[in-house]
């Protein structure tokens, strides 16, 4: 009975998902009447969101429906971090959208004093931009769940691998 559980961290963004609220974007924005015959786009990488439109209040409008969308098939909009509005070609505006995944070193540092502030026996590693966290009690471990889940860090975070 004295074997260690753990499990791990980490800061995702299911690309599925993702893609799937961008082709909802884009069908919305085909059918809307404010937006025919506009030169609105929306672009992703994989790293992050490439939208252009006519003019900023567009831009914002364009925005939001990403947003909900997104919000609607479960991806966390803490993981989007929105840039300026930018001119592009043609008169339009552009405003590129990155996408945050993984857990970096400072981010890191933030959660491991979340933990350690439960003072629970369990410990925290930081590995390959996630966090595995290993205790004796299951309890514990749901309890650092349970912390995390309701801090206030601008991370969306998941828990995966509890063994």
């Amino acid at each position: 009975m004295a074997s260690e559980s753990s499990f791990d961290v980490v800061s995702r963004i299911d690309e599925q998902e993702l893609d799937n609220a961008l082709n909802q974007a884009r069908k919305e924005i085909e059918n809307r009447f404010d937006f025919k015959n506009t030169k609105t786009s929306i672009e992703s990488d994989g790293k992050q969101i490439t939208i252009v439109s006519d003019d900023e209040l567009k831009m914002r409008n364009v925005l939001d429906i990403v947003q909900s969308k997104a919000l609607k098939r479960g991806i966390d909009i803490r993981a989007f971090d929105v840039g300026k509005v930018d001119t592009a070609a043609m008169g339009t505006v552009r405003q590129i959208v990155k996408l945050k995944v993984g857990i970096s070193k400072d981010a890191s540092r933030a959660v491991m004093e979340k933990i350690k502030a439960l003072k629970l026996k369990v410990t925290a590693q930081y590995q390959d931009e996630q966090i595995r966290v290993s205790g004796k009690s299951r309890d514990d471990l749901q309890k650092v769940m349970a912390a995390l889940k309701s801090s206030d860090i601008e991370l969306p975070l998941q828990f995966v691998n509890l063994r």
